[in-house]
């Protein structure tokens, strides 16, 4: 199997197909507003929509830098500051989903098209597109257990599912 190959299995495992962890659309399905906002314990844990809000800051840095149009790039003072909400609202947690959904698959998009000597360009202020997608792919591994451990605290978590 070519790294292209298994770089695209692993991207479309952490959205919309199962593997050996959730994928993240699955996670989010059912997850209310009040469900994506909740912290068990405030300040010491982030809640479901942070966390979301965290991956996609990192994925449309990638997008933007890879497009080359790094104006339009997400700014963030530190690694903390993108786990930041927009203003709370049913709106915009939608919004959000639906904006990292995008984002995902615009990323997606542009790795299946790929050419191998794409796949190895430097992206400016990053490595990669081969390495970097590898790295979000396994951030994004790491995160969805997060959700999925924060879902289950509040009882969202349906007691049967398929993985």
């Amino acid at each position: 199997m070519d790294v292209k190959t298994l770089l695209l299995q692993q991207w479309a495992s952490c959205l919309d197909e199962e593997d050996w962890f959730p994928p993240l659309e699955k996670v989010l399905e059912d997850i209310t507003f009040e469900q994506a906002i909740w912290k068990p314990v405030e300040g010491a844990m982030n809640s479901i929509w942070e966390l979301v809000c965290h991956l996609l800051f990192y994925k449309k840095r990638l997008l933007m830098r890879f497009l080359g149009e790094t104006a339009n790039e997400p700014q963030a003072e530190d690694n903390e500051s993108t786990f930041r909400l927009p203003t709370e609202t049913f709106q915009n947690w939608k919004e959000t989903k639906q904006e990292y959904f995008y984002v995902h698959r615009e990323l997606e998009k542009i790795l299946a098209k790929s050419e191998h000597e794409d796949l190895y360009r430097q992206i400016p202020g990053e490595r990669s597109l081969v390495l970097e997608l590898k790295s979000l792919a396994m951030h994004d591994a790491y995160h969805i257990g997060q959700i999925v451990f924060l879902s289950k605290m509040q009882g969202a978590w349906a007691g049967k599912r398929s993985f």
